[in-house]
């Protein structure tokens, strides 16, 4: 699959946004007074937000993408746009009351967090649902984005500001167990996409040519010999090299240095190193988006050879 940009900065920062309002609706500890509630929740909404806005340039026509929540019953991208609607809605509210009431709402606050988790699970299960694409189809693939989205967001919160009822140290702890989780289930993700093929969901080349019936099929010449839309999108080939590449500065960027500033983090300087180690695992979730999508095989590019 082609690996655009704006998808993987969309998945990036709305997973981290969405698992910050998450943590927040669930009453993680922050500091009081309306500025520290203000610029969290801005934090929190922001990168939601803005992920949701960059996923449209992607569209063809993006001025036609309030269409896809009509799809609700039978999409998840609608149920995603859906939720993500609501969540947002539901957390400007929950906002407001704790910057100007002091008061954070309990059980609109447990309501906001499951409907951020859901709209995370929702982006997820777009790409999971697929079974044109075997390394995607599987519970690792929503299980990878909501761990990392919960990773990011402990970073973040701590960046924002430890809470009176937990310390840096508890934060701390708490990111690194988020950051064992996640790259775990990462690398059993990529253990089991590097072992499935189509032969898994029976696609060859006779189920892509039709002519399967008739005996094995082997081309001998391209459909075409210039590019359309199925070559530039879905049919995108990436080297060993390059990928192990990849891999590696996924793995030093978005776990070896935000793990070592967890650890750093208990001799102090708590919000700084929470801050970078934040910044740091964006990164390597960026090499990460970028080879989820560079790696995976659509079983179109089976007609192509």
């Amino acid at each position: 699959m082609h690996p655009a940009i704006s998808v993987i900065f969309f998945t990036v920062t709305s997973g981290a946004g969405f698992g910050l309002i998450a943590l927040l609706g669930l009453g993680w500890p922050m500091r009081d007074g309306l500025v520290p509630a203000f610029l969290v929740a801005l934090l929190a909404g922001g990168l939601a937000a803005a992920g949701l806005v960059s996923s449209t340039f992607h569209l063809g026509h993006p001025e036609r993408a309030w269409r896809a929540f009509s799809q609700w019953r039978s999409s998840w991208l609608s149920r995603e746009g859906v939720l993500a609607v609501a969540t947002l809605l539901l957390f400007a509210a929950y906002s407001l009351t704790w910057m100007f009431a002091g008061v954070r709402l309990t059980a609109l606050g447990y309501l906001v967090a499951a409907l951020a988790l859901a709209t995370v699970l929702a982006t997820g299960m777009i790409y999971a649902s697929l079974k044109s694409i075997p390394q995607w189809h599987g519970v690792l693939t929503p299980l990878c984005y909501l761990a990392f989205s919960l990773a990011s967001a402990a970073l973040l919160a701590g960046a924002a500001g430890v809470g009176a009822d937990l310390s840096g140290i508890g934060v701390a702890w708490i990111g690194l167990a988020g950051l064992v989780l996640a790259w775990a289930i990462k690398l059993a993700w990529w253990r089991r996409a590097g072992a499935i093929g189509f032969s898994a969901t029976g696609s060859d080349t006779g189920t892509a040519t039709g002519l399967g019936k008739l005996g094995r099929v082997r081309l001998l010449e391209r459909p075409h010999t210039g590019e359309n839309y199925l070559t530039r999108e879905m049919v995108h080939r990436i080297g060993r090299k390059h990928a192990a590449k990849l891999r590696a500065i996924a793995l030093v960027a978005g776990f070896a240095v935000p793990s070592v500033l967890c650890l750093i983090a208990l001799l102090g300087a708590v919000n700084l190193a929470f801050a970078v180690a934040a910044l740091s695992l964006a990164v390597g979730l960026f090499a990460e988006r970028w080879l989820f999508f560079a790696e995976a095989q659509h079983s179109v590019s089976l007609y192509y050879d």
